[in-house]
């Protein structure tokens, strides 16, 4: 009779892992940041970041074959947040935010780098909401989103006797799938990480005081420590927990009413994303809503291309100056607004919400570059003094008269004539060194339909004719005078120009 039961415990041995296999998570997040080796063995890992540096969060489609066949072929929606680890602060979560939006005008708790951002789209930010940023994304692309988090974590703690100990926060990923009505509210998986955040190359020294004091650990202590990682994980978050804690907060508000038997249910179809704000003004709290389709007006919007592409194509909300591509100094915030969103600033809309256009062109070249940064800073200064590309080169030309006509200059007021002729050049200005430029910038000036323009030669010594090519361009001198003239092609196709 024992012989006979072993394959029935093997049978029920065998289904338990292919009934944990069943619910292994959709997808993984992991960012590029090292593990603190600081931290017990079976606690949760935690991270150290420095503020504003940029850390990969690599989107990874851990899907197996038939897993939710219904987004193969389609884009997913994920949120990034920065949020509270401690409940006794998601509880005053909104007050706490309120009061570091008000120390730190036009900053965001949370932002994305765009530029080192790979495969995302759809880029959006809401005004109202600092700590969150969204995006689709192609599961079966490689995908990274780059974030940078703003808030140290010390800003939330008591001011005492000084050299507090900083708050955790958690970076949390929600991912969402289309729904029949082409919103992204249906909730797929969610993840998260504890984190904490110091000045600039803080979390370095933090990483290397941990390291040290674990080397001083006995072999037996530092069995109860769990080693660190070169990356992080983000653990997937279980829905249980959330709605328990929805479930009771809610009955404790409600004890004159009776909540309806699905209530929890209801709560599970939401996701087990932390709750979104009902109102604008309104940060995380600690009463599960839909997470937003952010369709604010005021949000801005982002397009990142995959890999392949250059550079992000910038989409703003559709308005314009309406006054030219220069920012003159009578410009309203509201037109300020509109011409930095026009000439790809949006990133910094929120930090120049006050500026009117003579505000922002009274900033000299250095205050853009230390509020902007090098590139944008540069980028931005020279938008506002509106510089154009330098041309490589200036000719100036006119093209003969036929049948000798010569323009003369009319004295309008008093009706006299001057009988000395003159001639109306054109400037040319090349941007590239080419005969085909040279070309190019002729028809232009001259009205010439360019497919017409068979030859461009240059008048030499006893009238010969030299072919212009582009050593020749380079070899002009700035501000040389030409006439040209035109004469038929040998075929009657077309003709050639000279330049005299």
């Amino acid at each position: 009779s024992d012989v006979l039961a072993l394959p029935i415990f093997k049978q029920e041995d065998s289904s338990l892992p292919q009934e944990n296999e069943t619910k292994h998570p959709p997808f993984q997040y992991v960012m590029c940041a090292a593990t603190s080796p600081a931290v017990k063995l079976y606690d949760e890992t935690l991270t150290y970041l420095n503020q504003g540096q940029s850390y990969e969060i690599r989107m990874l489609d851990n899907r197996k074959a038939g897993d939710i066949p219904e987004i193969n072929g389609k884009l997913v929606k994920s949120i990034i947040r920065v949020v509270f680890h401690d409940r006794r602060l998601q509880y005053t979560e909104h007050q706490q935010l309120e009061g570091w939006k008000w120390n730190r005008p036009g900053d965001r708790l949370l932002d994305l780098d765009i530029p080192m951002s790979v495969g995302v789209i759809d880029i959006k930010t809401n005004p109202s909401q600092l700590n969150a940023v969204e995006f689709l994304w192609d599961p079966t692309k490689c995908t990274s989103a780059f974030i940078q988090v703003h808030c140290i974590s010390t800003e939330f703690t008591p001011r005492k006797h000084g050299g507090e100990k900083g708050v955790p926060f958690r970076i949390q990923v929600d991912t969402f799938k289309q729904t029949e009505n082409g919103e992204y509210t249906d909730h797929l998986h969610s993840a998260s990480c504890q984190i904490k955040v110091f000045k600039p190359k803080g979390a370095d020294r933090k990483q290397k005081t941990d390291r040290e004091k674990m080397e001083k650990r006995t072999a037996h202590e530092k069995e109860k420590y769990q080693p660190s990682y070169d990356t992080t994980v983000l653990t997937e978050m279980r829905l249980e927990p959330i709605i328990e804690d929805a479930v009771e907060h809610e009955q404790k508000k409600s004890s004159k009413r009776t909540l309806p038997a699905d209530y929890g249910d209801s709560l599970a179809k939401r996701g087990s994303c932390s709750p979104w704000p009902d109102t604008p003004t309104t940060f995380v709290n600690n009463s599960p809503t839909p997470a937003p389709a952010f369709t604010s007006a005021q949000h801005n919007t982002y397009s990142v291309p995959d890999s392949n592409s250059s550079s992000p194509n910038h989409q703003g909300d559709g308005t314009s100056q309406g006054s030219g591509d220069q920012l003159h100094p009578s410009a309203t915030i509201q037109e300020t607004q509109q011409w930095l969103l026009k000439n790809r600033f949006s990133t910094y809309t929120r930090l120049f919400s006050n500026f009117s256009g003579a505000d922002l062109l009274k900033l000299t070249r250095e205050d853009l570059v230390q509020i902007c940064g090098p590139a944008d800073g540069i980028r931005l200064y020279n938008a506002l003094k509106s510089r154009s590309v330098r041309p490589r080169l200036t000719i100036y030309v006119c093209q003969e008269p036929l049948r000798s006509i010569q323009l003369e200059r009319q004295d309008a007021g008093n009706g006299d004539s001057s009988n000395g002729a003159i001639y109306v050049y054109h400037a040319i200005y090349l941007e590239e060194m080419a005969a085909s430029e040279v070309t190019r910038k002729l028809a232009l000036a001259f009205n010439i339909p360019l497919h017409q323009i068979n030859q461009v030669y240059r008048q030499g010594p006893t009238g010969i004719h030299i072919l212009v090519s582009d050593q020749m361009v380079q070899n002009f001198q700035d501000e040389s005078c030409f006439l040209f003239t035109t004469i038929k092609a040998e075929n009657g196709e077309g003709f050639h120009i000279i330049l005299k």
